[in-house]
């Protein structure tokens, strides 16, 4: 007779969450690397998520700015790339062969057998025309170093060459070469984003060559990327496993398989902890609070995300698409949500009906201080509105 499996309760796993997202006060980082390495990889899709989910976590935020545009445009020990669901992300350096090989080969092949389909049906140029112009892009990349797109449309006129996307559709529209020849090369791991044009919370970027890295196994790099989330966000329901990497549900049981991935009962069903994971943390250091932005790794990371957010909360911190918007937190919980006006002041409410209790409010209202403190005169606004950030700042 098998070993029974050890049921997980949420508050185990909020106390997991606190500790491993470094957002805990003891758990807290001394820099960027630290941080992007515990979460596997931060949201790369609106650039100032990437500061601020350090941000939140290092134990002296002061230096977020500095560090992190160290990390991730001199040191290059932090890359912003394709990965996950076409999705772009910052990862660390070592990883970035892993998510290459383990989902990006992937999604490469489809987007370019995507591209050469809708380009043939609007009768633009075929694949060996556009096989040479990505050679004569990348070569001219490899010579600037860094380059816009707008640069590299100048060095390879080509780029600029434009067709129609769903001629006859409600959503035709024109397409550029460049946009979409580069975004395949991102999935591609050819090219990654370079350092922006503005400050750190600008949408212009450069592209620069990838860093050269080792072509893996792609069932070996699934096991891989799989036990490292799940050691920093684990336990895990095969449906949050599936809707975080992208993968197919074969490949997810296959990887959790060869990472030796050790089954655990949430209240959800079945999931799963890395190995030799599935015993009780150590106890919570006291409790915390967090400021977390819109897209942050944390909310985003699990499909099914009642054991930390309740349902009639979705509605005012989500947008229409499923990106969730500036957060509060409180011992695990959402609890509410921020936005910074136009002042610069950071403001926030609590949601629900519970009542968190004074000791919240006060830690809260530190961590309001405590990112006021570092942002400055930056002004923030998320890529991607939620109800409640768009009511906080009007």
């Amino acid at each position: 007779m098998g070993r029974a499996r050890r049921y997980v309760d949420g508050a185990e796993r909020r106390a997991r969450l606190g500790a491993r997202h470094r957002l805990a006060g003891a758990a807290r980082a001394a820099g960027p690397e630290e941080v992007t390495g515990s979460l596997v990889a931060l949201h790369g899709t609106d650039p100032a998520t990437v500061f601020l989910s350090v941000g939140a976590r290092l134990a002296e935020p002061a230096g977020t700015v500095s560090s992190t545009e160290r990390a991730l445009y001199e040191e290059r020990s932090l890359v912003r790339m394709h990965g996950m669901r076409r999705t772009v992300f910052v990862f660390p350096a070592e990883l970035t062969a892993v998510v290459h090989a383990s989902t990006g080969l992937t999604v490469a092949a489809r987007e370019r057998a995507r591209l050469v389909k809708d380009m043939a049906t609007a009768g633009a140029p075929d694949a060996d025309w556009l096989a040479d112009v990505e050679r004569a892009t990348l070569a001219a990349l490899e010579r600037r170093g860094q380059a816009t797109a707008a640069e590299l449309s100048g060095d390879e006129p080509r780029l600029r060459e434009q067709f129609v996307y769903a001629a006859g559709k409600s959503y035709e529209g024109v397409h550029t070469v460049s946009s979409r020849l580069l975004t395949v090369l991102g999935t591609e791991g050819k090219v990654v984003r370079g350092r922006p044009l503005g400050s750190w919370t600008s949408g212009q970027f450069r592209w620069a060559p990838a860093p050269p890295h080792p072509g893996l196994d792609e069932a070996a790099a699934q096991a891989a990327l799989l036990e490292r989330w799940l050691r920093c966000c684990g336990p895990a329901t095969e449906a949050d496993l599936k809707w975080w990497t992208g993968w197919k549900v074969t490949d997810v049981r296959r990887a959790l398989a060869a990472a030796g991935a050790e089954e655990v009962t949430v209240d959800e069903g079945t999931g799963f902890v890395a190995p030799g994971d599935g015993g009780p943390p150590a106890a919570p250091s006291g409790p915390w609070a967090a400021l977390l932005p819109a897209l942050d790794p944390t909310a985003m990371a699990w499909q099914q995300r009642d054991w930390y957010l309740a349902p009639e909360l979705r509605p005012a911190l989500f947008d229409r698409s499923g990106n969730v918007g500036p957060t509060v937190w409180w011992n695990g919980r959402v609890v509410g949500g921020w936005a910074q006006r136009a002042d610069g002041e950071i403001v926030w409410r609590l949601l629900g009906s519970g009542d968190v209790g004074r000791e919240a409010g006060a830690a809260i209202a530190v961590e309001a201080e405590r990112l006021a403190g570092w942002v400055g005169a930056t002004r923030l606004t998320p890529r991607f509105r939620t109800p409640l950030e768009r009511e906080l700042t009007g």
